[in-house]
């Protein structure tokens, strides 16, 4: 048995050489093995001890010094959690929404840093990883909730251990491990809107080294609304997935992990709602806020995205482990947008995203005595496509803008991150990463005349030159580094201080339009430099400083964690899209600037008691959670064409608009409780009841105030009733999310002209009133969160 063991060892050591050498299909699993994964779930009522991997290493939630919300598997079993976006429900200071016209595409936000303009070319301010794999672009990023280990919500810039784009944040989907005994997990859920959802998992040892494993995923529901031009529903789910591991070794010692998923999505066009008449037809307002009226078919919605993972770890001494973890990745996005919601071709957007990205990590963690950290490298080649026709056939008939853009990324990057044990009391960590982050991009834009592009199947004929014919490079770097002193009085309080930077790379906007650079120097020639200086935008960072207190009181009867925190944020990327005129015809263009300053500073509060009743037997819980956030833009630089004082049309002037703007998907206060309520039968089955409330003040869904999409303050009730049966086998499930039916604002679309100052509609003269800068209807258009959702869910595990 020795010698097999030590085979199976060395085969791991040249597997891991293999995959250092070779470029190859992998994804990341820097967790803890399934002997270790199994302590993720706390002991009842000792939230604190959840063991999570923010760090890059196993340690309890209580003793990292970062703040990190984590939820395990069965805490989003019993809450009927259905994707990602579910969890900033009861997170502070975290806004996580489904974006605009498909199901699958992410806006993240993380104490007011993110992205709420979903472009393929651009990343994140919140990196999402899957199984410690990076995703490189939102297309793909809400993922639904099965076979799940955890889910862990770092909040703030995360820079060094996961580098850049992780400026806001960071959030770890991690997968569940397979049994080293056979398993089979079965469990259907049947709901209001033709709800029926089927997971099936499960894993066989074949050996006492090799286990397999996969679970595969069917998710339908019927629309919330109905698209009444197309007959189609709307805001329904129709999802396909399906994910294979093999995990090779019996230990953390010399264990090798592959993995491969593939999710497909079928769901119909996400439609947006009209908030307001046709201003030329007068088309009215549907009632239903889940109805859509757009006309637009093509091409036909589909969103597929796939990948493979290998991970491979191998002690190479004792307190030093070598690991190497290597991802492929590719997602693929075909959607029709119709910005104006109605049956026309007024503003119709078909669009096809394509992206792919190949990553490679290598860490070598240290274990010694009093010292713990990682040395690592990283590298990642990521190549983004996106192409897309603005049709404006009612401004001037058969009349198409098409754009197409290709983006490439590769960087590198090298980290070290280290803790020393002063004492049994003290500890300092330290850490820094450099990264080297280059981007190469193509903008091509060209007129048709008659109809669509060629592309999406359209009839038109291409006329003039094109108004964007660019091709450029950029090479960004930066040094993130981090620091921390944690104070632990006892064994249940700890303090801690930290100070992090986050860097997020430039890059050039794909939707940029060339003809629409300023001549600077007045030559009437528009050069290369100042088309490149138009279309180009340069890194952002945050800077941190934060203090907090993690504790479990009370005989562990209750944890707590409590974080204050300070961010200067630079150089702040605002995406943007506006309606112009190009050679004198109506078009859409993209412009991104580094347009800001802000300073975020904030309080978090979050944790969870039971304030009756014992471990094992019938037991009250309360867990909760607020969030406080006071975020103001120092400056903000743009160039408007209306004075302030007489609300008159000007020249282009530039000035700071500071005062006259927010930070987008922010709100000041986030709140969520939880009351729970558990009680165990003589026969070992167990009932247990929930309900939580959650609370987000007022936002707004960009720096300029938009009548009719910003949100007010808002609460969402939801409900839980979960029977377990003996030994777990057997599970039921009722569960009701937003049971006051909330209609609440997640999203939108905006192109009506506004005062740059109060944000209100104006006429092209100034006076109040509404009118269009894109298309001759008017675009202000809507997206929603889900309506109230009642669902049963039945699950047996073998």
């Amino acid at each position: 048995m020795y010698c097999h063991y030590n085979h199976a060892r060395a085969l791991l050591l040249a597997t891991t050489a293999a995959l250092i050498a070779t470029p190859s299909f992998a994804a990341t699993q820097a967790e803890p093995p399934a002997s270790t994964a199994a302590a993720a779930e706390p002991a009842d009522g000792d939230t604190g001890a959840i063991v999570v991997t923010a760090r890059r290493r196993a340690e309890s939630l209580k003793d990292v010094p970062v703040a990190v919300t984590a939820f395990t598997g069965a805490q989003l079993e019993k809450s009927g959690a259905i994707d990602i976006t579910d969890v900033a429900q009861t997170t502070p200071n975290v806004s996580f929404e489904v974006s605009r016209g498909t199901n699958s595409t992410l806006s993240a936000f993380i104490r007011g840093v993110g992205q709420q303009d979903p472009v393929a070319g651009f990343e994140q301010g919140v990196g999402i990883y899957v199984d410690d794999v990076y995703l490189n672009r939102p297309q793909g990023a809400v993922l639904d909730i099965y076979d799940v280990e955890r889910i862990e919500v770092l909040r703030g810039p995360q820079g060094t251990l996961y580098g850049r784009n992780t400026i806001g944040g960071a959030v770890k989907y991690v997968t569940r491990r397979l049994s080293t005994k056979p398993s089979l997990s079965l469990k259907g859920t049947v709901g209001e809107y033709g709800q029926l959802d089927a997971v099936v998992s499960g894993s066989v040892p074949l050996s006492d080294m090799l286990r397999v494993g996969a679970a595969v995923a069917r998710l339908h529901r019927g629309g919330f609304g109905t698209n009444v031009t197309t007959g189609a529903d709307n805001y329904n789910k129709d999802i396909k997935a399906g994910r294979a591991s093999l995990e090779l070794g019996r230990d953390e010692s010399a264990l090798l992990r592959l993995s491969a998923d593939y999710t497909r999505d079928d769901s119909k066009p996400r439609g947006g709602h009209r908030l307001i008449p046709g201003l030329r037809s007068g088309t009215p307002v549907l009632a239903n806020v889940f109805d859509s009226q757009g006309g637009l078919v093509d091409p036909r919605q589909k969103v597929t995205s796939k990948g493979a993972a290998a991970n491979a770890q191998v002690e190479l001494m004792d307190g030093i482990l070598l690991k190497s973890i290597t991802a492929y990745r590719k997602d693929d996005s075909a959607t029709p947008i119709d910005f104006d919601a109605r049956p026309a071709v007024d503003v119709d957007v078909p669009a096809f995203y394509r992206n792919k990205q190949f990553s490679q990590e290598l860490q070598v963690q240290i274990n010694k005595g009093p010292l713990q950290g990682l040395l690592g490298a990283y590298y990642l080649d990521a190549k983004s496509f996106t192409a897309f026709d603005v049709r404006l056939f009612t401004s001037l008939a058969g009349l198409t803008a098409f754009t197409r853009g290709n983006v490439g990324t590769k960087t590198w990057a090298i980290f070290g991150d280290f803790t020393y044990i002063l004492s049994p009391q003290f500890a300092v960590s330290v850490g820094g990463r450099y990264t080297d982050d280059r981007r190469t991009s193509t903008i091509f834009r060209q007129n048709y005349r008659g109809g669509g592009s060629p592309l999406f199947g359209g009839a038109g004929a291409a006329f003039g030159a094109p108004s964007s014919n660019f091709t450029g490079t950029r090479k960004d770097t930066g040094f993130t580094p981090r620091a921390s002193i944690s104070f632990k009085p006892d064994a249940n309080n700890s303090f801690y201080a930290s100070y992090a930077q986050g860097f997020k790379g430039g890059g050039f906007d794909p939707r940029g339009v060339s003809a629409s650079a300023p001549d600077t120097n007045r030559d009437g020639v528009r050069s290369y430099d100042e088309i490149y200086n138009f279309l180009t935008f340069r890194p952002e960072q945050v800077t941190t400083t934060e203090i907090g207190y993690k504790a479990s009181l009370f005989d562990r009867r209750a944890y707590t964690a409590l974080a204050v925190f300070n961010s200067d944020y630079k150089d702040v990327q605002i995406p943007g899209s506006a309606g112009t005129f190009v050679g004198g015809l109506p078009t859409f263009i993209g412009i991104t600037t580094n347009a800001a300053k802000a300073r975020i500073r904030g309080v978090e509060w979050e944790g969870d008691a039971r304030i009756a009743g014992d471990p094992g037997g019938t037991r009250l819980n309360l867990g909760w959670s607020a969030g406080y956030i006071d975020a103001k833009y120092r400056s903000y630089v743009t160039v408007v064409s209306f004075s302030p004082t007489t609300g008159l049309p000007t020249a282009p002037t530039q000035l700071d608009v500071a005062a006259y703007r927010k930070v987008q998907n922010t709100p000041k206060w986030t709140a969520s409780g939880t009351l729970s309520l558990t009680h165990p039968f003589g026969n070992g089955d167990e009932v247990s009841a929930s309900t939580t409330v959650s609370y987000r003040s007022s936002s707004q869904q960009f720096e300029l105030h938009v009548p009719g999409l910003d949100q007010k303050g808002y609460a969402l009730l939801d409900a839980n009733l979960v029977y377990s049966g003996r030994d777990r086998h057997w599970t039921f499930g009722l569960h009701a999310r937003n049971l006051t039916n909330q209609r609440y604002v997640v999203s939108g679309y905006n192109f009506l002209r506004q005062n740059p100052f109060t944000g209100n509609f104006i006429l092209a003269n100034g006076s109040p009133g509404r009118s269009s800068t894109l298309g001759t209807e008017g675009v202000l258009t809507a997206y929603y969160g889900n309506p109230r959702q009642l669902f049963l869910t039945v699950g047996y595990k073998f």
